[in-house]
This record gives C-alpha cells, sequence and structure tokens, in this order.
C-alpha cells in the first residue's frame, strides 16, 4: 500500500468511563474495568486515517552517562505552607492540578499567590467562570494589585495557546479545566475528550516554552477529581484542598508529586483577607480539648516529615436496635470496626450490642495506623466510663492479635507532644528509643489489654 493510499477521518460514537478512561461501543451500566456505576459518557471521536507513512523518521537515542543531569529549577510562592506540598517551591515548566469542592478555597489559594509572584514574574490568570469585574473584587480582597498580573476570560484552548507564546508569561493559571475547550475534538466543555486534550496541550506548553502552569479541577460528589482518571497520571502534581465548610482551617494535601515527597500536607485558616498560614497545627486541631474526661485521646501522627497531633473521640452507648450503629469520620471505618473486633476479642469488652461513634476533632483525616491505640483507648474509656489523663497521648499500631507494634519516627513524635505541653505517652514496648528524652514520661505497653490497665490505674 502507498502512502497516497489513506482513508479519509471517520467519526464514531463511543462510550467512555469518567474514572479511568475505558472505552466502550456500547453503553454499560457499570464500567466492566473499574466497576464504577453510571460512569460511561456517550462521546463522539474522530478516527485517525489510516494509513502507511514512507520515510518515518527515526527517534535519537543516547546512553544514560553521556547525558547531563540538569538542576530542577525552582522558585518560592510567597507560602510556605504551599512551598512544603511542592516539596521545596514551584519548578520551571511545570503542571500542577488543584483540586477540591466548590467553594473551598482553590481560587483564592492561586490567586493570593500572585502578589507575592507578580514582583518578579509575569502571571496570565484566566477564568472560564468568572468575569474580570469579579476576579477584580476578590483581587482587591485580597490586596492583589501586581502590575505583572493579567486577567482573561476565554474558554478556548487555542486562543489561550497563542496569546501565552505571543506573550510569553512566566506563569499560566486556568481556572477551571472543567470549562477549556478544543475546536478540533467533539464534546461539550467538561466532557472526558475535551479535558485530556485541554490537560495535553497545557502540559505541552508547559514543557516546550518553560511556562509553569496551575491548573484548577473541580471534584465529583464522592470527592475525586472530575473526570477521567488519566487526568491525574497527565500531570507534574496533585494538590487537594480539603476541609469542612463550616470551620475555617483548610488542608492542602499532595496526592502526587514528581518533583517531591507525596506525603506533605499545608495547614491554613481562612479568614476574610484570604487564606493564613497555620505554623503550629497541633496547636489548632487542640484548641478548646476537654481533660481528663471519658471518650476522648490525642495521638500524634506524621503527615510526610511534620508530626501532629489530633484530637480522637468515641462515644459508646447501648444499640436500641438489632444491629448496633457504627460510625466514623475522619477515619476509615473499616479500620475502626477492625479495632472493635480486636477491643471485644483480646480485651473482653462486650462492644456487639453498643453503638459506637469515633470523631477526629477539627475535620482532621487520620490516614496513618500509628493511631490505632488512641482510637482504641478512645472506644474502651467511653465504653467503661473510665477518665483519659489529659496530659498523657497514645502512638501504636494495632494487629489482630492485640499486639501494639512498632511505629517509625517515634522520637520526633515524643518531641513535639512534649512542645505542646504533655508530661506522658504511651508507646509501643518494641520501639527502641535512641537516647532518652529528658520531660516527658515514656510508658511502654506490648498489649492491648495492657495499655486499657495501665491507663485505668493511672493517676
Amino acid at each position: 500500500m502507498k502512502a497516497e493510499e489513506i482513508i479519509m477521518a471517520k467519526t464514531k460514537q463511543v462510550y467512555i468511563c469518567t474514572q479511568c478512561g475505558y472505552e466502550s461501543p456500547k453503553w454499560y451500566g457499570q464500567c466492566p474495568k473499574c466497576k464504577e456505576w453510571n460512569s460511561m459518557e456517550e462521546e463522539i471521536v474522530q478516527q485517525s486515517p489510516k494509513g502507511i507513512v514512507s520515510g518515518s523518521k527515526t527517534v535519537s537515542v543516547k546512553m544514560i552517562n553521556e547525558i547531563e543531569g540538569g538542576n530542577e529549577v525552582r522558585f518560592s510562592t510567597g507560602l510556605k505552607e504551599l512551598d512544603r506540598v511542592l516539596g521545596g517551591g514551584l519548578v520551571l515548566g511545570s503542571l500542577t492540578l488543584v483540586g477540591g469542592d466548590p467553594g473551598i478555597g482553590k481560587s483564592t489559594l492561586l490567586l493570593q499567590i500572585c502578589r507575592f509572584l507578580g514582583e518578579k514574574r509575569s502571571i496570565l490568570y484566566v477564568s472560564g467562570e468568572e468575569s474580570m469585574s469579579q476576579i477584580k473584587l476578590r483581587a482587591d480582597r485580597l490586596k492583589v494589585n501586581s502590575n505583572n498580573l493579567y486577567l482573561a476570560c476565554e474558554t478556548n484552548v487555542e486562543s489561550i495557546l497563542s496569546t501565552c507564546r505571543i506573550n510569553n508569561p512566566d506563569i499560566l493559571i486556568i481556572d477551571s479545566i472543567q470549562t477549556m475547550m478544543c475546536d478540533h475534538v467533539s464534546g461539550t466543555p467538561g466532557s472526558v475528550s475535551q479535558i485530556k486534550e485541554a490537560t495535553a496541550a497545557f502540559m505541552h506548553l508547559a514543557k516546550e516554552e518553560g511556562i509553569t502552569v496551575f491548573v484548577i479541577g473541580h471534584v465529583t460528589k464522592e470527592g475525586a477529581l472530575a473526570g477521567p482518571k488519566v487526568l491525574e497520571h497527565m500531570v507534574d502534581t496533585v494538590l487537594y484542598f480539603e476541609g469542612e465548610k463550616n470551620l475555617n482551617h483548610r488542608i492542602l494535601r499532595t496526592v502526587k508529586n514528581r518533583f517531591g515527597s507525596t506525603n506533605e500536607i499545608g495547614v491554613f485558616d481562612m479568614q476574610n483577607d484570604g487564606l493564613i498560614e497555620v505554623d503550629n497545627p497541633s496547636k489548632m486541631f487542640l484548641d478548646g480539648r476537654p481533660e481528663d474526661v471519658p471518650g476522648t485521646c490525642v495521638t500524634c501522627i506524621l503527615e510526610g516529615t511534620r508530626p501532629v497531633l489530633a484530637e480522637i473521640q468515641a462515644l459508646v452507648s447501648k444499640t436500641a436496635y438489632p444491629v448496633p450503629r457504627r460510625m466514623a469520620s475522619g477515619i476509615d471505618f473499616n479500620r475502626m470496626a477492625l479495632l472493635i473486633a480486636v477491643l471485644e476479642k483480646r480485651a473482653n469488652l462486650t462492644l456487639y450490642n453498643q453503638d459506637a461513634y469515633v470523631n477526629v476533632v477539627g475535620g482532621f483525616k487520620i490516614l496513618e495506623t500509628a493511631a490505632d491505640l488512641a482510637i482504641v483507648l478512645s472506644i474502651a474509656s467511653g465504653f467503661s466510663d473510665f477518665e483519659m489523663p489529659g496530659d498523657l497521648i497514645a502512638v501504636g499500631e494495632i494487629g489482630l492479635s492485640g499486639e501494639i507494634r512498632a511505629v517509625s519516627f517515634l522520637e520526633k513524635r515524643i518531641k513535639e507532644a512534649q512542645k505542646l505541653g504533655f508530661k506522658r505517652i504511651l508507646v509501643p514496648a518494641r520501639n527502641k528509643l535512641l537516647h532518652e528524652i529528658e520531660g516527658i514520661e515514656i510508658i511502654k505497653v506490648s498489649s492491648v489489654s495492657q495499655a486499657i490497665y495501665k491507663i485505668r490505674n493511672s493517676k
């Protein structure tokens, strides 16, 4: 077949899963690949012309030892908490995706950093949702008045790319990716094909022109980024904004970062004049904590390199239903059910006829298993109605046989507890301390029953 024998491009109708990107010629109620329900959306796509192209160019290759390693160019955003989650600052030519619930503060955060970045770098802020006057009102409230900040209201990706290549800004902010539209792609803005093509276009712009790009993304009602899961794989960094709308504090969490750790968090306090950095989140989460009361215990978890103290509360009461209720807020529900089963089997607590409600105060979410011991003690304390000492915290992972397993970076956790005024800490007996720490009593326990016994008999 010659190169001229090419079949003209045709369009076809397919159904694409918004969660994993699976394509199918027919609709399914449940995606065959990721098993999500009602995630298949209809799309009209163009088939690429078929044919053999003669004289294709070969790809140049090099030995890895012949390539000179280049240092990544980083610069600060002006917010230490944001720099922390980015791994030390923004990387030149990177693409960062910021997701979160509506009204959580995504646009506020990106507009606020323009106040510092605009001192030395040119910024193009493109909005597909708001008018220039609306952005100006928010900028005045945030006291952002840089001469290097330019605004545009546009949804056409090709127009934005042309503008960037002519004006060559240092930083590009897209608000939001769900409003962007490519002319050569069928489908409405926010559809799977439009989001994929728009993100790919901005990624090529970032790498070719060296422009640092921020993209704001909406989330679904389940809390995941709207659009196909491949969207997160295309970008360099994914940040999630978390927090309860009725609370002032906000948590910025890294989900993916090609240039740094994915375990760091940044903590902010939402005020009328913008987001205020919180240098000591432990103090904020423990503000107003009751002391010497049943059903509450403090633990220390690690978010990346930062130790954070969090208060866990439990309410246990006799059920009025055939099946007891279990509710968890801030911790994994299955993990809570597992720990209740350990308490019943290994500590002889009768919980099968008790409702159990566990909550992490302040809307904080705990993912680390080092909080197991504090969860167990708060449930046991709430059930047996014995007081938990106000100057004590607990750290340790619990196994199915009731043993308390070792945790990492124990000395860093102890020093954080000491800094906040705690005098005693329950730690796994399996942990080996390099040296004793003055000013705080270290109580070593090896099992759940031993930990409960020592707390009940402490003064």
